[in-house]
């Protein structure tokens, strides 16, 4: 019933094929290997893997992660040789249980990485891809705190992008291939504040780095050779870019996928050298859709301390701006993870219906910048929440919508901002749709046994240990919170299998807030028996998914069709 792919890879020579899958949504995935002569599978399997697996250049050779069984936690490093299935050999093991390990191998293929970080920290090892049965690991530069590095390779050196020195929206370094430590590495692109470095492609003659800057991404193309630097523009006031399929390192064409909330998913090759893009692919849409139907724009609302708050908003240009139309909120604002313009095709059936879908591009994630993430992390978590609702604010303040006719949505730490914010402003909201909802946070991060709990002290607060941070996450958990009062209606959906947000948690928030409640809102819970964080797997197993949110909206705005 469920079934997942999180990774697949081709061997160097294309002789096999390895992919990593969850048939229960517990996020243990077990590592199979296809020979693509035969097209038949490789009797050795492995078990109980993070999904994070690398091919040596060798092609017999696969470096893969291994979870923990008892505590969940992806915790070992190991080679697996084709042709073997119980001797592969442990080549690192992550001591502290706050840490993610993952693998990978760089540009130039001239390294294995296997880099471990938790949410502030991070640390590199590198082991010769050649080679992968000397088991040559070293560290580039052992970790400290609160400083990350993320590395990728080329024949002139070691490329570093780092927050080291207090570059807080990072910097780009280089260092030589003999000289990793950090006390050698040279700056390439300074830190500028505001203006977020978060990552770069390399190829033999070009650097293509993204910047998120003003709740935008941009790419900036840089020729190695000359030195030369520019932009690629892009046409729309809104919108999302991401690196497509780069598996060519000597190549002058750059691939990335370009969206916006009105124009669906356009894949190009960019020629670096002539500046021309070419579009090889777009997102078909096989109802038919027309981008010029639709109006986006970026606006900004006023915060509660005077920050302006981006907001993306998409409508119908029929739809009125009068005050009258319902209108759905999305927002997220947890770990820096900044929610993109992007677009969603299933979004329409609400759009074309007259509802205005608006992002909220609130503190605690980092469009911009990594201040915006810091401003609302630990004690300050409550600025995420008055941002989203100044975002409804903003939006009745301003004829888009009326409050009460507000729709909001969110999944889990988004689905903790629910919580939080219909305890806070119930009146604003019409209904609340809270997708695998991080409610029971205090009780969650009181318990160190937890796979999540020890790596999420970092950006909620250890309230085992600090008085303080037990006080603060007190006074917003959105569990603790619920009093008697009126309450939006809420559909609240769980997995059985969750790792991450287990399903008690929602079920006993529905709980207090059925008891709780004034009115006579309509409090509906969903479990999956069949899924974990991710929701349901499969096309039509999504869709049902979808439906049923969709159902429950119309259902609540009384839009609903008859039959």
């Amino acid at each position: 019933d469920f079934f997942n792919v999180v990774a697949t890879s081709i061997s160097t020579d294309h002789s096999f094929f390895a992919y990593a899958v969850d048939t229960k949504g517990s996020e243990f995935y077990t590592l199979r290997i296809v020979d693509t002569t035969t097209g038949e599978e490789l009797p050795e399997r492995v078990e109980n893997t993070a999904g994070s697996f690398e091919w040596a250049i060798d092609s017999q050779t696969l470096v893969y992660v291994r979870r923990d069984e008892e505590t969940q936690r992806s915790k070992w490093v190991y080679r697996h040789t084709i042709g073997t299935r119980e001797d592969d050999v442990l080549l690192y093991t992550e001591k502290d249980d706050a840490f993610f390990v993952g693998v990978g191998r760089t540009s130039d293929d001239r390294y294995l990485m296997i880099n471990t970080h938790d949410h502030t920290t991070s640390e590199t090892w590198l082991m010769d891809a050649t080679t992968p049965q000397e088991n040559n690991l070293q560290v580039v530069e052992p970790r400290q705190k609160d400083v990350e590095y993320h590395v990728d390779s080329h024949p002139q050196g070691l490329y570093i992008l780092t927050n080291r020195d207090g570059a807080v929206d990072f910097k780009l370094m280089m260092t030589a291939h003999d000289k990793l430590a950090a006390d050698n590495w040279v700056e390439v692109l300074p830190y500028e504040a505001g203006s977020l470095l978060e990552d770069f492609s390399l190829f033999k003659d070009w650097l293509v780095v993204r910047h998120m800057r003003n709740a935008l991404p941009e790419y900036f193309v840089i020729n190695l050779n000359t030195q030369e630097t520019y932009l690629i523009s892009q046409p729309e006031e809104a919108y999302t870019l991401r690196p497509g399929t780069n598996a060519e390192f000597d190549t002058n064409t750059f691939r990335f996928v370009y969206a916006s909330p009105s124009t669906p998913a356009r894949v190009y090759d960019y020629d670096m050298t002539t500046q021309q893009r070419v579009l090889v692919k777009e997102q078909e849409i096989p109802s038919g859709h027309n981008p010029d139907d639709y109006t986006v724009k970026r606006v900004f609302a006023r915060g509660h301390d005077g920050t302006p708050i981006p907001l993306t908003v998409l409508y119908h240009n029929d739809t009125p701006l009068d005050g009258s139309a319902p209108l759905l909120l999305y927002g997220y604002g947890s770990y820096g993870l900044s929610m993109s313009a992007a677009f969603n095709d299933s979004l329409f059936s609400l759009v074309d219906r007259g509802i205005i879908y608006v992002v909220a591009h609130i503190r605690g994630g980092m469009e911009m910048g990594y201040s915006w993430y810091t401003a609302a992390k630990q004690n300050l978590k409550k600025n995420t929440f008055k941002d989203f609702i100044s975002a409804a604010e903003y939006l009745v303040d301003n004829n888009y919508t009326r409050a009460g006719n507000i729709a909001i949505r969110g999944g889990s730490a988004g689905g903790m901002l629910m919580g939080a914010v219909v305890n806070m402003r119930p009146e604003l909201f019409k209904c609340v749709v809270a997708q695998v909802p991080f409610v029971d946070v205090l009780n969650t991060m009181s318990d160190a046994s937890l796979p999540l709990t020890p790596p999420e002290w970092n950006e909620w607060g250890n309230p085992i240990e600090d008085p303080a941070a037990y006080d603060t996450i007190a006074a917003y958990a959105p569990y603790e919170n619920v009093v008697a009062q009126p309450y939006p209606h809420i559909l609240a959906t769980g997995g059985l299998t969750d790792p991450r947000v287990t399903y008690w948690e929602p079920a006993k928030w529905v709980a207090k807030l059925r008891a709780a409640k004034t009115n006579d809102a309509l409090i509906v819970l969903r479990i999956n028996m069949d899924a974990g964080h991710g929701g349901a797997a499969g096309r039509f197993e999504r869709l049902k998914e979808v439906a049923l949110m969709y159902a429950f909206l119309l259902l609540v705005f009384d839009m609903a069709e008859a039959g």
